[in-house]
Formats: structure tokens, C-alpha cells, sequence
């Protein structure tokens, strides 16, 4: 790998949901620690953060509410207060992070493989990534058993990322350097992903929103637009291909296209006009989630220069029938559900990306 570009700073794991055992330390022998007048009146995991900095306090926390800590032999509690000459003995816990990713079998939807890459469609409710919450089941280890050579390569490959309930395609590569020259095309926008989405209410035919976007100021989990000085710069393009109701409101079916990868892109993005995502449970209107288990979100089209021949190729993915029916639903012909091909002129504006693509 080039050291201009390693593959590891594509990927911003800035999610608001990363696991708080992720130090990923390797000395896990028992401690035995004499405390000092210096800690009188502080609280244990406060004490024990300072004394063993290479673990979180997050992490720390647990192992004492676990019962791997002890003070004068006696099992500790985190907000118990040092009065000085305390013997501490901790027994550190790997963390699911710390182990290697185990490979597991599962059926992938593959729409081309060689080997420089995969081209596959993710369907709504696989999570890609292992993370807190899902350290298995995960796209990555069904990778590994698929691949047993992804092993080698970082994050077995993925260089870009599908929210859990969003289906659609992926590219992996299967090599270091075939990585590499995919990160390289999404910071240059010759790699193009395109979507389709079911928004409630009715948007103008067409148009471009280009609003920054960053953390939401009081909700971590979200994104949203912004100003602030964090704000990273945010384009899509949409246009409306159909329109119908569900349940006597409006919505629309809008093809999207990005210029730009932030983390629920195309969510927040539309949502700021709006039209919120039918059945989106993080951005949409509440009472409205019912109507469907999932954001209506499909990563419809993937076009990209083969790392292997130069050439560029591109891929389509089906409607998956969650989809389909929901179309049905509201009346709109599935038949009117279709991304146009793509040429392989990188986007005019380029800009960079985080590697979730349009969500997480």
C-alpha cells in the first residue's frame, strides 16, 4: 500500500453508537496497584482511569460492575470514594473488539466477483460492520468465509458502507492494492452510487440540495444539517420519478444521486426539505413508521473503474420485494422504478466522503 493513502483512512467511524471497548490493548495480566495520599476523595474508576490510561473509563466501569476489581480483597463499586493506601487489584477483561473477526457462513447475494473485487447486494436488516451491539452476523464475517483471503486485506475489503436497513450494492476489494484504488475513486468521484428513495409528500421535480451536514448538536446518533464550523459540505441530486399515496397521503418515489458521502446523506437531506424517508424511525415523523419495517432507501446503481482492466463497469440492483410491495401499495408502477446507466465521467465537483456512504 502507498503511504500516501493507506486504506484505513477511508473508513470515519464517527457514528455516535462506537463501542466504548474498543482499546484494543494486549496486556491483560492481573494488576495489583497501591494507592497513594494523592487519590483521597476521588471516586475508584475515576482513580483507576488515571493509573491505566490505555483502558477506557467506559471499560473500566464495566470490569468493576463485573466483579474483576477488588479493594482490600473486598469487591469494589465504581463511585465508592479512596481514602488513601487502598490495595486495588484488577483483573482486565479482553473486549469482543479485541479479538479477530470469525468468519461465518451465510448466503450472499454476489453480482460479480473476479479477483480484484466483489459486487454484491446487501439486503435491508445485515448489519456490514462488526460494532457494539453486533460483533457477529455482520456482512464482514460472512466475507471472511466467503474469502478466506480478505483476511489480509483491512476491514476484509469493504471500503464504503449500507446503513443496516438499507439494501442495495456493495463493492469489495480483495486485494490491498485493488483497495487502495477504490478508496482513491471515492475521494475522486469516479466511483458513482445512486439511489431510490420513497419519500412521504410531494418534492419538486427536480432539483440539487447542497447543505453541509454534521453531528446533531443534542442527538449523537444523528446527523443533521448545519453551519457550524464542524460542518462537512453535503450535495445531492434528486429528482421525482412517480407519485402515490399510502393510507391518503402523498409520497413520491426520487431517484438520487450523490456528489457527496455523509452519514445519512440522502435521510437528512431530504428530510430538511421535508420529505422525510417512508418509515424512517430516526428522522421520520413517528406516527408515520408503521407503514413500513424500514427506511425506503435502495442503493439502486454502482458504477466504477475496474481496478483490474482500467475499464469502467457498472451494476444494477434488483427491487427487492419489500420494495415492490410497497410501491404496489401506494400505487405506483415498480416498472417506474429505474436509475438510468451511468457514464464514466467523475462527478464535476469533487469532494470527500465519509465511508458509510449515504448512512450507517
Amino acid at each position: 500500500m502507498t503511504p500516501d493513502l493507506p486504506a484505513e483512512e477511508a473508513f470515519d467511524d464517527d457514528h455516535g453508537q462506537a463501542a466504548a471497548d474498543d482499546d484494543g490493548s494486549s496486556g491483560l495480566e492481573p494488576l495489583s496497584l497501591r494507592l497513594g495520599d494523592e487519590v483521597i476523595g476521588q471516586r475508584l474508576d475515576k482513580v483507576l482511569s488515571g493509573l491505566m490510561p490505555e483502558f477506557s473509563r467506559n471499560r473500566i466501569q464495566q470490569w468493576i460492575e463485573d466483579g474483576h476489581v477488588t479493594v482490600d480483597g473486598a469487591p469494589a463499586k465504581a463511585k465508592m470514594t479512596m481514602l488513601g493506601d487502598e490495595l486495588v487489584e484488577v483483573a482486565p477483561q479482553s473486549a469482543p473488539a479485541d479479538q479477530p473477526y470469525a468468519p461465518e457462513a451465510m448466503a450472499l447475494e454476489i453480482l460479480h466477483e473476479d479477483k480484484f473485487i466483489i459486487v454484491l447486494d446487501k439486503p435491508a436488516g445485515l448489519v456490514v460492520h462488526p460494532a457494539a451491539g453486533n460483533w457477529s452476523g455482520t456482512l464482514l464475517n460472512g466475507l471472511l468465509h466467503h474469502c478466506p483471503a480478505l483476511a489480509k486485506v483491512p476491514r476484509a475489503g469493504i471500503v464504503h458502507r449500507l446503513d443496516k436497513e438499507t439494501s442495495g450494492l456493495m463493492v469489495v476489494a480483495k486485494t490491498l492494492a485493488a483497495q487502495t484504488d477504490l478508496v482513491r475513486q471515492l475521494q475522486a468521484r469516479s466511483m458513482k452510487r445512486q439511489y431510490l428513495a420513497l419519500v412521504w409528500g410531494l418534492p419538486q421535480l427536480s432539483g440539487t440540495i447542497n447543505a453541509p451536514m454534521a453531528r446533531h448538536p443534542r442527538d449523537r446518533i444523528k446527523m443533521a444539517v448545519s453551519q457550524s464550523m464542524r460542518a462537512k459540505p453535503a450535495v445531492t441530486h434528486y429528482r421525482r420519478l412517480a407519485t402515490g399515496e399510502i393510507d391518503r397521503k402523498p409520497v413520491s418515489l426520487v431517484h438520487c444521486r450523490l456528489e457527496t458521502g455523509r452519514t445519512h446523506q440522502i435521510r437528512v437531506h431530504l428530510q430538511s426539505l421535508g420529505f422525510a424517508l417512508v418509515g424512517d424511525a430516526l428522522y421520520g415523523k413517528h406516527h408515520l413508521i408503521p407503514v413500513f419495517p424500514r427506511q425506503a432507501l435502495l442503493a439502486g446503481r454502482l458504477g466504477l473503474v475496474h481496478p483490474g482492466s482500467g475499464k469502467f463497469r457498472q451494476w444494477a440492483a434488483p427491487l427487492p420485494e419489500d420494495i415492490v410491495a410497497l410501491l404496489q401499495r401506494a400505487g405506483i408502477d415498480p416498472a417506474l422504478a429505474v436509475i438510468p446507466e451511468m457514464d464514466d465521467q467523475p462527478d464535476p465537483v469533487a469532494g470527500d466522503y465519509d465511508d458509510e456512504d449515504d448512512d450507517y
